[in-house]
């Protein structure tokens, strides 16, 4: 890749890329630190949309106190002509669940970020969000406008603090209490009269429509 191309791999991601867990919790449980992540299939995927599948590669050894480093390499054309190959490492401790797994995805999003990968996720606002009975969030966390890339819809990033909900059409019948049946013409009994009146006319005088002052 060329190096012009290097500041891409610093690109903020689409929020459906972007992992969330709760870091520090309120007394009650009841919110939630949004810690934001990235999985390593994200990761790997921005090396391969920028650098090309054959242009990078990750290489692993054991780390100094049991856990492991991570080298990212990427192979840069320079504007001589020339390539070389250059390697960043960074390193994590091994996980608590899943211990071998943990440390190598830990390394290699770490051994990332020293390319730029997710970086910027570190300079998100702290936000607090609210917590369902299971400790998870109950909504998803917002990314500010600034933070996400040129063209995502500002949906995908949570509603907008100027969302208004639509209005409730209203119910046919009274305002202050449920809609009414429609009323119905009674029907008279077996041998009842049944007295037809005049539709008014609507002008206030009780008079029937089309009949002469």
């Amino acid at each position: 890749m060329k190096a012009s191309d290097l500041p891409r791999l610093a690109e903020p991601f689409a929020p459906s890329d972007v992992e969330w867990k709760p870091g520090a919790t309120t007394r009650d449980k009841t919110k939630g630190l949004a810690m934001a992540y990235l999985t390593s299939r994200a990761v790997q995927q921005r090396f391969d949309d920028v650098c090309g599948p054959g242009d990078w590669r990750n290489e692993f050894q054991s780390g100094p106190d049991g856990g492991v480093l991570c080298g990212i390499s990427v192979r840069v054309d320079r504007a001589d002509g020339t390539a070389e190959w250059v390697t960043k490492w960074d390193g994590a401790d091994n996980s608590q669940v899943e211990a071998v797994k943990g440390g190598l995805s830990g390394a290699m999003k770490r051994a990332a970020v020293q390319w730029g990968v997710g970086r910027y996720l570190y300079e998100l606002p702290a936000t607090w969000v609210r917590l369902d009975d299971r400790g998870r969030f109950a909504e998803p966390p917002r990314i500010p406008r600034e933070f996400l890339p040129d063209g995502s819809s500002p949906a995908s990033a949570g509603p907008r603090d100027d969302a208004r909900p639509e209005p409730t059409p209203p119910s046919r019948g009274r305002a202050d209490g449920p809609p009414q049946e429609p009323r119905t013409r009674p029907v008279p009994r077996s041998g009842q009269k049944r007295i037809v009146r005049p539709a008014s006319s609507g002008d206030g005088d009780g008079r029937p429509a089309g009949l002469a002052r």
